[in-house]
């Protein structure tokens, strides 16, 4: 039988009942007030603020008809490509890093859609076996690297270390500074021979996190989707944004750069990850017009958004 999870309020954070026994979440986060996860419905004041939280630059969630209509043009941009790395025989690595609820397994889904798993597939690994813990940290993520005519997708990746490892005391702070001085290393290993390695970093506003998690909950067929670890992003959300921005900062070298992408509403989150992508790869037969123009409100590169506040 699968483990099940229920919340309970409790003053500054939530209480989760694992298997029957409970758990007191970190409590005191600043705005976690008004969030309590079993509720039938969010507070008027989380879902007023949810879709702008962040500085999310629209006002209005995109129109169904309107994605649809430049979704189907993308996901045939993106055969090329798969037929272009495999005719080349090219290995392609794309990052999908971010917030819990932040949507990358949603934009990850549009773009395996209708790509032939035969030549891509989705990495999202689970905690370390007793195994890997003892071994390189970067060992367990070198072997899932594509093989030629390839395109792998991580959702989720090595900076896990930096990441969900450095909040929640899985990794010292001392192993988690180390990593970051490490993974452009890593990463320049990657590049030189020849893996071509896009990192894209998913930011959500906290009430826009609240409104995802609070969703998952109370739809039974996403319900999987959460694990204890969800439980304390929001408690912990200041400490994932320091995390981050350290992550952005500190491995953002010129050879594998990350980009931001304002993901508040999904329907553009995944219409622009797929441009940012298409425009990346210089792929036989590309059809310009269909691709279309990156929003640059919400897809900006790293430096730009640290300099405009970043996750803080």
């Amino acid at each position: 039988m699968p483990k099940t999870f229920s919340g309970n309020r409790v003053k500054g954070g939530i209480r989760l009942v694992h298997d029957g026994k409970p758990k007191k979440l970190a409590a005191g986060a600043k705005g976690t007030a008004g969030f309590d996860l079993e509720a039938e419905e969010l507070s008027k004041r989380i879902e007023d603020a949810a879709f702008r939280s962040g500085g999310y630059p629209y006002d209005k969630r995109m129109k169904r008809k309107a994605y649809d209509k430049q979704m189907e043009p993308l996901q045939i941009e993106l055969q090329k490509l798969l037929k272009w790395v495999r005719d080349k025989g090219e290995r392609l690595v794309i990052v999908f890093e971010g917030r819990d609820g932040a949507g990358k397994g949603g934009a990850i889904t549009r773009f395996t859609q209708h790509l032939n798993p035969r030549s891509s597939r989705v990495v999202a690994l689970s905690k370390p076996s007793d195994t890997e813990k003892g071994q390189w940290y970067f060992q367990r993520y070198a072997a899932q690297m594509p093989t030629a005519g390839e395109i792998v997708f991580f959702d989720r990746s090595w900076y896990n270390r930096a990441g969900v490892e450095r909040v929640m005391g899985f990794s010292t702070p001392e192993q988690a500074q180390a990593f970051l001085r490490e993974a452009p290393e890593f990463e320049g290993m990657l590049t030189r021979d020849g893996v071509r390695l896009i990192k894209l970093f998913l930011t959500i506003g906290r009430e826009m996190q609240m409104t995802r998690l609070h969703a998952r909950w109370h739809d039974p067929l996403k319900r999987w989707k959460l694990s204890p670890i969800d439980f304390e992003a929001i408690p912990r959300f200041d400490a994932y944004s320091e995390a981050f921005d350290a992550i952005l900062a500190q491995s953002s070298p010129a050879f594998a750069p990350w980009t931001v992408v304002r993901a508040n509403d999904k329907f553009r989150t995944r219409l622009n990850t797929i441009r940012h992508v298409l425009r990346a790869i210089p792929y036989d037969g590309k059809d310009e017009e269909a691709i279309g123009e990156v929003d640059g409100k919400i897809v900006i590169g790293a430096e730009t958004y640290l300099g405009e506040g970043g996750e803080r």
